[in-house]
């Protein structure tokens, strides 16, 4: 039975916007989510329920039987406005879910945020504004302030590839926007805010661990062709190393600073000083894993001269999602990360899939099987990883793809909000409990 390390965290995620629902209740003010709808035209004005039915929702973590859960925290709830007068609604909603988790033996992973930015902060700009950074650690003291001493591992931004290309470039992700040099502006005082944090909770000598949740994507060449390799190698820099670079070393890749000041002009939004700050320190990594991406040269696409083979234009297994399940990907991008950026600890902080079935999901069972053996396989080749979190405790709120997606270990129907555990969430109890990588009927792919 292949055993994971003492002490190893077995957790579930989620995040505030796509569970909460209650958009109106207590105070909370708008974000810029409220009103945003993708392309299925869903909203999150209910989502879950979770913000009225918490408790049942921590029995459920407890069935289920893990030992952590990551959630996020809404800005909005607690500074209506992203700054000014607190809103001790919200500030005692969390308060009352963090004690609850603590006295059944989970322990609280908070992620300070989870893309639902307060609304009036996007009317001043957002994330291109330097001054939402400011703001942002000012929201982070006061979390550190009120949950502190209960809350021992913190997250200070989730995903900011996603957050900052998806909303800001592409424009599938609120706030909607269009600019790439935005988008860039925006990732770099995202990343400059994690540190802003991490000063907050050093300076104020608290306890505590805290680290950064990154959207990581290995990238392989379609062939052994030098212009696929190098399109690989950009891909990488995009989506992996800009991020990695600056936390873990203080700086971003020459490569990679080269090709954007080709297409946007001087970075001048990075500052002197401004790498002391994002690199101030990380205590973990935060992988969120999905899938890997085979990439091929491409010149003359926007934004950068490379293009990812579509999973279903491959002959390789899927989810009911349509993404390529690899595991090897995950093991591969777990050395690198030993490998280029040391003994930092790793929490795998997302891994999951979309499967129709429910409550029977052989699907997901073989999924979280053949992908914690891949942690395994990172682990007993020494990279230090501490935790995994299954995304997502729950079917939820998928963001532009709204209701249809379900990554949940229970499944949720959203007409009554019944939620019925499926046969993952059983099998993740049984691998929790063990502390290993236990054997299920159908689990091998």
């Amino acid at each position: 039975m292949k055993r994971f390390p003492p002490g190893f965290l077995w957790g579930a995620a989620t995040s505030s916007f796509q569970i909460e629902g209650s958009l109106d209740a207590d105070g909370r003010g708008p974000s810029i989510w409220d009103s945003f709808a993708g392309e299925s035209g869903d909203t999150g004005e209910s989502a879950c329920d979770h913000y009225r039915r918490w408790r049942d929702d921590v029995d459920l973590l407890a069935e289920i039987g893990v030992n952590a859960y990551r959630f996020s925290i809404a800005w909005p709830r607690l500074f209506p406005s992203g700054v000014g007068e607190l809103e001790r609604r919200g500030l005692d909603h969390y308060d009352r879910l963090i004690d609850a988790l603590l006295e059944r033996g989970i322990e609280p992973v908070v992620t300070l945020f989870h893309w639902d930015l307060p609304q009036a902060l996007q009317d001043g700009g957002g994330w291109r504004s330097r001054e939402t950074v400011e703001r942002f650690a000012e929201y982070a003291r006061t979390c550190f302030d009120a949950y502190g001493d209960r809350v021992r591992r913190w997250i200070t931004q989730n995903e900011p590839w996603v957050h900052g290309i998806l909303g800001h470039y592409v424009g599938m992700h609120a706030p909607g926007e269009k600019d790439f040099r935005g988008a860039i502006a925006a990732i770099h005082h995202i990343l400059l805010s994690h540190g802003r944090a991490v000063q907050e909770l050093r300076n104020g000598g608290r306890d505590g661990e805290i680290g950064i949740a990154f959207s990581l994507f290995p990238t392989y060449p379609a062939s052994d062709d030098d212009a696929d390799r190098e399109a690989a190698l950009i891909c990488d820099g995009y989506h992996n190393r800009w991020f990695l670079d600056a936390v873990l070393r203080r700086s971003y890749p020459v490569d990679m600073e080269r090709l954007f000041e080709e297409r946007i002009g001087a970075l001048d939004f990075v500052r002197d000083g401004d790498f002391d700050t994002i690199s101030a320190g990380s205590d973990f990594v935060g992988v969120n894993y999905y899938s890997r991406g085979v990439v091929r040269a491409s010149p003359g696409h926007e934004p950068l001269p490379y293009e990812v083979v579509s999973a279903r234009d491959l002959d390789v297994p899927l989810t009911d999602g349509g993404y390529e399940i690899a595991p090897f990907g995950l093991t591969d991008l777990l050395v690198r990360l030993r490998a280029d950026y040391g003994d930092v600890p790793i929490l795998i902080t997302e891994n999951g899939a979309i499967y129709d079935g429910a409550p029977h999901d052989a699907g997901r069972v073989r999924f979280l099987h053949d992908h914690l053996a891949a942690v395994h396989e990172a682990i007993e080749q020494g990279v230090p990883v501490r935790g995994y979190f299954a995304w997502s405790l729950m079917d939820n709120f998928e963001w532009a793809l709204g209701y249809k997606p379900r990554f949940g270990l229970v499944h949720v129907d959203y007409a009554t909000q019944q939620r019925t555990i499926k046969d993952s969430g059983r099998y993740y109890r049984e691998i929790a409990r063990a502390n290993a990588l236990v054997e299920a009927e159908g689990a091998r792919s």
